[in-house]
């Protein structure tokens, strides 16, 4: 069973997010937060494997709350779920260590498959912020493009196919069919490239892969 806490400052929304998660069977909502700051104490009392973060709520925000609990040990995977897709709050939630991206719109069974997704260990975006991700992350020949080749150099030839398969979306499953590897041994090459790059997720190493212009 998915253990899922929910955020938001609106009982309604709250509701019926639940409604629609625990609709699925495999998904429980053990918690409820109104604001950031309930949100990560509910997040170290009921450890749950996934949240669904509100970004604008009164007194402590999404943002702060979910950088404080992505630094938890054994933190949740943070998805923000929000009416909002501007640019400074899709680079800074990622750059906090949210993994998903979603629309408060998204329809029921997506937002269902989001949670699953993340909850195996693969980043989920609405499909308008990650066409604007890869349009803005793809400049050729800028300062940032050099930068990004330089620190995947770092990796070995195994890692690089890894994360660019994973920055093309496949899960860790697609990825070992493709490159004939189990999928215990995909995670393990996963876990090295987070680790060489100093980075905290897929979703970050997957704008690195952009950045850098490896998926022509």
């Amino acid at each position: 069973m998915i253990r899922v806490l929910l955020v938001d400052d609106e009982q309604l929304v709250r509701l019926g997010l639940k409604m629609i998660l625990e609709s699925a069977g495999d998904i429980e909502v053990v918690a409820e937060a109104a604001d950031g700051g309930e949100a990560i104490e509910q997040a170290i009392r009921h450890r749950p494997d996934a949240v669904l973060m509100d970004i604008r709520m009164p007194g402590t925000d999404g943002l702060t709350a979910t950088e404080r609990i992505t630094r938890l040990p054994g933190a949740p995977k943070v998805v923000m779920l929000t009416t909002f897709e501007l640019d400074e709050y899709v680079h800074t939630a990622l750059g906090y260590g949210a993994v998903g991206f979603l629309l408060k719109d998204t329809p029921p069974k997506d937002l269902i498959q989001a949670v699953r997704t993340v909850v195996e260990g693969n980043a989920m975006l609405s499909p308008t912020v990650t066409k604007r991700l890869i349009e803005e992350f793809t400049a050729r020949g800028s300062a940032r493009a050099a930068a990004a080749r330089k620190r995947l150099e770092a990796l070995t030839g195994r890692e690089r196919e890894v994360v660019i398969a994973a920055a093309r979306g496949l899960s860790n499953a697609e990825i070992g069919d493709e490159l004939h590897m189990s999928e215990a041994t995909v995670k393990a090459h996963m876990s090295r490239v987070l680790a060489k790059l100093a980075l905290s997720n897929r979703v970050q190493a997957a704008i690195l892969v952009h950045d850098a212009g490896l998926l022509d």
